[in-house]
């Protein structure tokens, strides 16, 4: 164990607008009254790992299929656990995103509404509980939310991340904050510099004797996926001649890119669409090599039987579909998230995949639920253990979509729903609204809105907004 992370770990101090639904077994009636010093954890509360990628599209990934991307890691995770193929989130950005998976609300509930309204930390996070129920916990990475430099959070027991370049640190070098205290760069390329950090915490935690050892939860964040791509020797340039033609749309023009945020020079500087792309691939196998790095020391260390281990991206990620770049737009290819669980001992059948609809909303209540802790009435989510342990499990039939236009992206505000088979979207500043059936036009491109058939279906979509 790095003496210096020791050195830095500090003791800790001491219903809402939405369909619950009921795939909850425990969920408290008033808000959460743990103590707030820390308690001792059930004997059997697993260890939790939760690592978050960055602007992730669902499809881009071994096991989902992709054509040339290498992620072992990830289909390694896919074939010991479990593989949810319609996870989605509900506000297609950065900030919200990431505030709804440590709160398990949507974003009207937690107000962090856009990657300009700050973190005021209204809400409690699954971290907070986690720690007052008993656990270690440690948050390493990327935070990415507004505020004055990073948000007081006691109760972790380490806490790592950086406000470089407003928050968006750096694929090399990046001068990382433990614990209040700036340090400089340890390894070179920040996905390793937080795996690092992860694994150190977790030796910590089982270097102590087995009756003052507590379970742990650390949430590992990484950069890789968001622009400008970079990645480290031996994966740079792995994907150089890798052949797009089938996997993003016939787009030859060097300055797309650009012109798809709107944003000519930023189109000259990065140059060809094709070559963006296989970059922002290589970032995601950089990564993926960590997953390994921590899938490995779990199964070294002989925890693999008490010790969740989850994988999910913040947001999906659109390449030239529909001509549009980026993550805002709601089509499936910004909302859909790639999502895999391994848990051993609550899955029986490793290597499956499940087509029920879970949502990033649903992490923070699924922690309470492996954890044995109730759940808050002011989380909108719900638990997906019973998913885990029990394919047949009846989940959710719709879920809110929501944003909220800021300065200087030109994405209108929108709020919507999505079912089984339909999506409506309702826009402002006088963009029709959308109607697709998923069914039959999964790729989106016959909007129904003003059709016969759309008028048919239109007031009960209506009523679920």
């Amino acid at each position: 164990v790095a003496a210096g992370l020791a050195a830095l770990l500090w003791p800790r101090a001491g219903s809402r607008s939405s369909d619950p639904g009921s795939l909850s077994p425990t969920r408290a009636e008033e808000p959460l009254n743990l103590p707030q010093s820390r308690r001792r954890a059930p004997a059997t509360s697993p260890n939790i790992i939760f690592i978050l990628g960055d602007n992730h599209n669902a499809g881009t990934m071994g096991c989902a299929g992709h054509p040339f991307i290498q992620t072992p890691g990830m289909d390694r995770l896919a074939s010991e656990g479990l593989l949810f193929e319609n996870t989605f989130n509900t506000t297609s950005l950065c900030s919200p995103s990431r505030a709804t998976i440590l709160t398990g609300a949507y974003a009207h509930n937690h107000e962090v509404k856009n990657n300009h309204t700050p973190w005021t930390g209204q809400m409690t996070t699954f971290l907070e509980y986690l720690s007052r129920g008993g656990y270690d916990t440690a948050f390493i990475g990327k935070w990415h939310m507004p505020g004055e430099g990073l948000p007081d959070m006691p109760f972790l027991d380490l806490y790592v991340s950086y406000t470089y370049r407003e928050g968006q640190g750096a694929y090399f070098d990046c001068p990382m904050i433990v614990n209040g205290q700036e340090v400089p760069s340890r390894t070179p390329y920040i996905s390793e510099e937080v795996t690092d950090y992860a694994i150190e915490f977790m030796q910590e935690n089982l270097a102590r004797a087995e009756g003052d050892r507590n379970p742990f939860c650390v949430y590992v964040s990484h950069r890789a996926g968001h622009p400008p791509f970079q990645s480290p020797e031996g994966i740079a340039g792995m994907y150089k001649d890798a052949d797009v033609e089938g996997v993003l749309p016939d787009i030859v023009d060097p300055w797309w890119y650009g012109k798809a945020n709107r944003n000519v020079f930023q189109g000259v500087m990065m140059g060809s669409y094709y070559g963006q792309y296989r970059r922002y691939c290589e970032t995601l196998t950089a990564m993926d090599r960590d997953i390994v790095r921590l899938l490995d020391f779990v199964d070294q260390e002989d925890l693999r039987d008490n010790t969740v281990v989850i994988y999910l991206g913040d947001n999906g990620m659109q390449w030239g579909t529909h001509d549009c770049h980026g993550i805002r737009e709601p089509y499936e290819e910004s909302i859909r998230l790639p999502f895999i669980v391994r848990a051993p001992w609550l899955v029986p059948d490793p290597g499956q995949r499940r087509q029920q609809m879970a949502l990033n909303l649903d992490i923070a209540p699924t922690m309470l639920d492996l954890a044995g802790l109730p759940i808050p009435e002011d989380m909108d989510g719900e638990s997906l253990v019973p998913f885990l342990t029990d394919p047949g499990t009846q989940g959710r039939e719709h879920f809110l979509l929501e944003f909220w236009r800021y300065f200087p992206e030109s994405t209108p505000s929108y709020t919507g729903v999505r079912t089984d088979r339909y999506k409506y979207v309702e826009f402002e500043r006088g963009r029709d609204p959308w109607l697709f059936d998923l069914q039959n036009d999964p790729g989106e491109h016959t909007n129904l809105y003003g059709t016969t058939e759309g008028q048919q279906i239109l007031p009960a979509l209506q009523s679920l907004i």
